[in-house]
């Protein structure tokens, strides 16, 4: 099983993005599970979000605690505790980051394999909007293979609409702009 935790800002996406990888790992064959993690929180306040994908049924029903990927909508939330909390030591985070993978590892402290890619800059350019849960789709699946782009796209067309291909076009932007360590 491949547990995910997602950081974000309430607004972001990070519950969106979720549920768009559960769709398509479910699309695929497998079995998927995603879930939100906040309370009262406003829009701007941290939250977290949480995946889970396998090949057979997924019993827990819980937080997540030691994910295998940890992924940062927002570059403010790099500094906080709770992003690194609980990263298995063979982990990866995937990072909206300007810089390249190893400025991050030496500038937070990750020990783990990093991918980033500029996702702020992506989703201005394109959406016109700071939201970069879709462009962070796009360097999840370049980062880890977990999910087909197609099956994605197909998840994505079916939430956003008439939106999809402007969100399309900012995650196959980031898959292709998206640097990780080996």
């Amino acid at each position: 099983m491949l547990e995910v935790r997602f950081h974000g800002r309430g607004g972001q996406g990070a519950v969106t993005c979720t549920e768009l990888i559960a769709k398509a790992a479910i699309a695929e064959g497998r079995y998927a599970q995603a879930f939100p993690s906040f309370g009262a929180e406003r829009r701007g306040a941290p939250v977290m979000a949480f995946l889970r994908v396998d090949e057979g049924p997924i019993r827990m029903r819980q937080k997540i605690y030691e994910p295998d990927v940890v992924v940062v909508l927002d570059p403010t939330l790099l500094s906080l505790p709770s992003v690194k909390e609980g990263l298995k030591d063979k982990g990866l985070v995937v990072a909206n980051y300007h810089k390249l993978p190893q400025d991050l590892q030496k500038e937070f402290g990750f020990k783990q394999r990093v991918a980033t890619v500029d996702a702020t800059k992506i989703a201005l350019d394109i959406l016109r909007l700071p939201i970069t849960n879709t462009t962070m789709l796009g360097a999840l699946v370049k980062a880890t293979n977990l999910v087909g782009l197609e099956a994605l796209f197909e998840a994505l067309e079916e939430r956003f609409g008439r939106l999809a291909e402007r969100n399309r076009a900012a995650m196959e932007r980031a898959f292709n702009e998206t640097k990780v360590m080996e």
